[in-house]
């Protein structure tokens, strides 16, 4: 064997060693022991998610039957219809927010237009108050039936918007409007 054949034939054993090194640090590396870990947080962190939305819906259907009582109380003390009919003054909302209302128009909410408007409809959300009384959730999933384009959007502040208007808050909705531009909480 000459020496240019014992040169090539070490160069393929320092591959091969090489080879063999990295085969096996990978597979050192995705032993069982870390993911295991890391599927434990996962699961510790799963389950406390779902506690915490759980805790949440509760929350929100107290608040609902809160507000149910409310104007349930209040239309025992006035006879007169506790709804956006009563409390819509188009003088005063033209005063506080500087245009011209329509009752019940969805576009007053900072970062509605009409298309999304549309979309709300089609959920059958066409008021102040139906918009009032659904969870962010709920207008994330109308956005995203509209597609990609209205993925920019974000309704955090929609219902709560939806609810100052459907209560003729008109000062306190366009205050909150200048303090938030583009509807960010």
């Amino acid at each position: 064997m000459n020496f240019e054949h014992m040169k090539l034939i070490s160069w393929l054993l320092l591959a091969l060693f090489g080879i063999i090194c990295t085969v096996t640090g990978f597979l050192w590396g995705k032993s069982a022991t870390n993911t295991s870990l890391n599927t434990a947080e996962l699961k510790v962190l799963h389950e406390s998610n779902t506690k915490l939305v759980a805790d949440l819906d509760a929350c929100n259907q107290k608040l609902a039957s809160q507000t149910t009582k409310d104007k349930t109380s209040e239309l025992k003390k006035n006879p007169v219809s506790v709804d956006a009919q009563t409390y819509f003054n188009s003088d005063l909302a033209k005063q506080a927010l500087g245009e011209k209302i329509k009752l019940n128009d969805l576009k007053i909410i900072e970062g509605i237009g009409p298309k999304i408007e549309k979309l709300f409809h089609n959920f059958e959300i066409k008021s102040w108050e139906d918009l009032s009384e659904v969870s962010v959730k709920k207008c994330q999933d109308v956005l995203d039936s509209g597609g990609d384009r209205y993925r920019i959007h974000n309704p955090g502040s929609w219902p709560m918007q939806a609810k100052m208007a459907d209560e003729g808050r008109w000062k306190a909705l366009a205050r909150w409007q200048e303090e938030h531009k583009a509807g960010k909480l």
